[in-house]
């Protein structure tokens, strides 16, 4: 999870409207998602933007989607995404998702962005994820994709002394990782990509 950048929120308009007045609608945040040259998300009507991501994180993240993809090409089950693919949802305060990697089973979009949540969702943390604010923020984030169709998602720590992935599940909640691994551990993804597992140690090479 890259942390936001300063300023971290804008609107379509510089107004904090979409120029006549009201607030954006959800259509007008999405079309001006579409046109961020950068990592952003939609949440509380905005358009936030993130900072992009260090070496570590980076490779950790790449990692892990070439680790999901060379398992889906046996599973076969879905779709694999890297870093920068939004997600459409339609939540009170938060309208899409950019996970640093994921695993998709729903409909493809095309050049569009796609229309729900990944099962699996991976955050990895940026050197400014941490203290507590940013755990709020976090494990918000994670009931926000509980609330959705996710049904996993990893918190990447590599910069953690013993734990270095958190997992939770959807039946779990956001708040009290369901597993935990550490170096030497493989860490898997189940219920959401049933069979996919990946050393920790992977996530340094």
């Amino acid at each position: 999870m890259e942390t936001a950048t300063k300023p971290t929120v804008k609107t379509p308009a510089r107004s904090g409207t979409n120029g006549t007045g009201h607030a954006p609608t959800r259509q007008e945040l999405i079309d001006a998602l579409m046109r961020e040259e950068g990592k952003a998300e939609i949440i509380n009507g905005r358009i936030q933007r993130f900072m992009a991501s260090g070496d570590m994180p980076g490779r950790g993240a790449f990692n892990i989607a070439l680790a999901l993809a060379t398992w889906n090409k046996i599973a076969k089950g879905g779709m694999i995404y890297p870093d920068g693919v939004g997600f459409l949802c339609d939540l009170a305060h938060r309208q899409s998702f950019s996970p640093d990697a994921s695993y998709y089973t729903g409909v493809a979009s095309g050049m569009k962005f796609l229309p729900t949540p990944p099962v699996f969702a991976v955050e990895v943390r940026s050197e400014g994820d941490y203290g507590a604010a940013m755990e709020r923020e976090m494990e918000a984030k994670r009931a926000d994709y509980f609330a959705t169709e996710t049904e996993v998602v990893w918190d990447i720590d590599l910069l953690g002394e013993t734990v270095i992935v958190r997992k939770y599940t959807k039946t779990g909640g956001a708040t009290t990782p369901v597993a935990t691994f550490k170096r030497g551990d493989v860490a898997d993804a189940e219920p959401a990509a049933p069979g996919f597992s990946m050393p920790v140690n992977d996530l340094f090479e």
